[in-house]
């Protein structure tokens, strides 16, 4: 898990550094609407929100959407990291987040590679969305 962690890490600041990151349920869901082939990657942060049946709608469509269209899904249980990472300006923000493929197509990212095989291997063992462990600063 922790390669894994590392590999997330690095495909999150990647995607800041070009501006391919979304964050907010809201966000993500108007870019999967909008946009669906231009997602690559959903993050969703799983820090308490069992009390919040809103949100856990909000998760269970948006994780069949990243199923129905080749999406690799990830949880991760530090949404304050998560937030940190991205650049998220409010907690909740970091709830979800979505890497997007650069406008022109021609980028490739080792770590984001990574984590689509860890995802195609997980899901080979029944875990549809595989919980990924983000490494301290």
């Amino acid at each position: 898990m922790v390669n894994e962690g590392k590999s997330l890490t690095e495909a999150l600041l990647s995607a800041k550094a070009d501006e391919r990151v979304t964050f907010g349920v809201y966000e993500c869901a108007q870019v999967m609407n909008d946009d669906p082939d231009s997602v690559s990657f959903c993050v969703l942060a799983s820090d308490n929100f069992e009390c919040d049946i809103a949100l856990q709608i909000h998760f269970t469509l948006i994780q069949a959407f990243c199923f129905d269209n080749d999406i690799s899904i990830v949880r991760v249980s530090d949404m304050q990291r998560l937030g940190e990472l991205v650049g998220a300006k409010r907690l909740e923000d970091a709830h979800c987040v979505l890497i997007t493929n650069p406008a022109d197509g021609s980028w490739e990212d080792p770590a984001l590679e990574k984590l689509h095989l860890f995802c195609e291997e997980s899901r080979s063992f029944n875990e549809w969305v595989p919980e990924i462990t983000l490494p301290e600063r």
